[in-house]
């Protein structure tokens, strides 16, 4: 007779086996979190960093300690959400192609997302993703955020050894050539690499951009009520307007803006013909530095500390004026063919919005009021209506991960009927859904 006993016996001895290795990893944590208290202990002994080379040494020890518990909690955290993104991506794509046009429903995450502390939780993610990692372990982070979210590694400007955190990863700069821009002085190209969300013409009163099916926003919303943007008060003939507006009078929209900003707050208006909007959606794996889409010369400034609500496709579809709420920073100034305006929106888990022409700029920080009401802050780069050049394809900023630009501007519309088009007309070389990358037409027009 066999006994029934031995398998028992061989379990029983690997699982003696897995609580000595349990134990082992035990011990290892708990002189893990010793190290972290005499090496802060040592820090805080010798403030001035005059204990010698003893007290720098245990510095390096404990941080060599602690980075890796919080790259493993960084590569954790991103997982889960590559997965979440698979999974909503997924059903979309099901969606479409049944030809199922998603529309706009609000349902209870979104609410539940209002109460969250969004704003703290973006500023501590923040913090964790400056943490250096080390050196030897920079390469497999990196790879493995690229393969999760799609980067092109290939790209990247340095070695992923010289990227000391994964803030500093991405934020990266390209090689040189990798971003070609458009030489055709008749286009308006692509700031950002991402997915063109939305495009158009801006019509009707107040200008409503569509956030999606069922749902729009106004463009003063978006940039603030003292814009810059041109608008024709109603039931005045847009010939006229456009006859107020030109180089050689003296009180321009531009001027009559500058000087008294609040005008047209009290007057129902409709934007100007030959305003457009394009929006593009930046995902966490895209290169994340904003550059100028044509040669333009930025007058003002907004800063508005918004929330931080998550700004993709689920969001859009679920949150009201999802870009109206979210902190956002705005350039406005003009360019060749009149008004253009730059909307950087900011989302979860962005910690900061940088302006490369205003490094003292400082987005996402703790708010004193838990309901604030005060406007946005802004800043007038040159009261006598010059501003700060900014070249076509040149860099303007930066995000510290993936989010949304909002263009608006004027371009070149014939006066034709309604309904016809000329050859001068403005018209979008690209459709919704397209991926685009910085320094690619996103529309053109002819000289008569």
């Amino acid at each position: 007779m066999k006994p029934r006993f031995s398998r028992n016996v061989l379990i029983f001895r690997q699982y003696s086996h897995l609580r000595r290795l349990h134990h082992t990893h035990r011990r290892t944590f708990t002189s893990f979190l010793n190290n972290i208290r005499s090496n802060h202990g040592a820090c805080a002994s010798s403030p001035g960093g005059g204990g010698g080379s003893g007290s720098g040494s245990g510095d390096s020890k404990g941080n060599a300690f602690l980075l890796p518990g919080a790259t493993m909690a960084t590569i954790l955290m991103l997982g889960a959400l590559h997965a979440r993104r698979l999974y909503e991506g997924k059903k979309i794509e099901e969606k479409r192609e049944k030809g199922i046009e998603l529309e706009f429903h609000p349902d209870v995450k979104a609410s539940f997302l209002g109460i969250l502390p969004l704003r703290s939780i973006s500023r501590a993610w923040g913090s964790l993703t400056s943490l250096e990692i080390p050196v030897w372990m920079r390469p497999y982070v990196y790879k493995a955020w690229s393969r999760a979210f799609h980067s092109n590694l290939k790209e990247a400007a340095l070695p992923l050894e010289e990227y000391a955190s994964l803030q500093d990863f991405f934020v990266r700069s390209l090689k040189e050539g990798c971003r070609p821009i458009d030489p055709d002085p008749r286009c308006l190209v692509s700031p950002v690499d991402g997915t063109v969300v939305r495009f158009g013409e801006l019509k009707g009163s107040r200008g409503m951009i569509e956030q999606v099916k069922g749902h729009s926003y106004s463009v003063s919303a978006l940039l603030g009520n003292n814009s810059l943007l041109p608008m024709v008060p109603e039931g005045k003939d847009q010939s006229e307007e456009e006859d107020a507006v030109g180089e050689n009078n003296d009180k321009s929209w531009l001027r009559v803006s500058l000087a008294s900003p609040k005008l047209r707050e009290s007057i129902s208006a409709s934007p100007m013909k030959g305003l457009y909007y394009c929006v593009i959606y930046l995902r966490p794996g895209e290169y994340h530095r904003i550059h100028s889409p044509a040669d333009w010369n930025a007058l003002v400034r907004r800063h508005f500390a918004g929330r931080l609500f998550p700004v993709n496709e689920r969001a859009t579809r679920t949150i009201r004026n999802l870009y109206v709420e979210n902190e956002r920073v705005v350039l406005e100034g003009v360019w060749k063919e009149g008004f253009m305006a730059l909307a950087a929106v900011g989302a979860t888990n962005i910690g900061s919005i940088e302006l490369f022409i205003e490094p003292e700029l400082r987005t996402n920080k703790p708010k004193k009021k838990l309901f604030p009401t005060e406007p946005a802050e802004e800043r007038v780069y040159d009261p006598e209506g010059h501003g700060l050049k900014l070249e076509k394809g040149k860099e303007v900023g930066v995000f510290n991960m993936g989010s949304t630009v909002v263009l608006v501007f004027q371009a070149p519309t014939a006066n034709t009927p309604e309904g016809s088009s000329s050859s001068s007309d403005f018209r979008f070389c690209v459709k919704h859904g397209d991926r685009v990358r910085v320094g690619e037409a996103l529309g053109r027009w002819k000289e008569e």
